[in-house]
């Protein structure tokens, strides 16, 4: 059985600035857990979801998200928005 590694990406987007959400960093095993954990240690709320990173990773860095992302990405920005207006930010 193949071992399943750890993967991570995290997307920038400032709203009326950015066109599209970018892509600002991606990795898997030790790479993954330093993103998680620089995410975590900046209060940055993670949403886990395979099929999605399986098509950053695949992205280049600092590449804006193709438009048939931006469903996927518009439910994770969502998601961490409504996050944010609970705990306050």
């Amino acid at each position: 059985m193949a071992e399943i590694r750890k993967k991570a990406a995290a997307l920038k987007y400032t709203h009326g600035e950015d066109k599209a959400p970018q892509l600002l960093a991606k990795g898997s095993g030790a790479m993954a857990d330093r993103i998680i954990q620089v995410a975590q240690a900046h209060g940055i709320h993670i949403k886990e979801d395979r099929a999605l990173i399986e098509v950053l990773s695949s992205l280049d860095l600092y590449q804006e998200i193709p438009p048939e992302l931006y469903r996927a990405v518009a439910e994770i920005l969502v998601f961490v928005y409504k996050l944010n207006k609970k705990a306050g930010n």
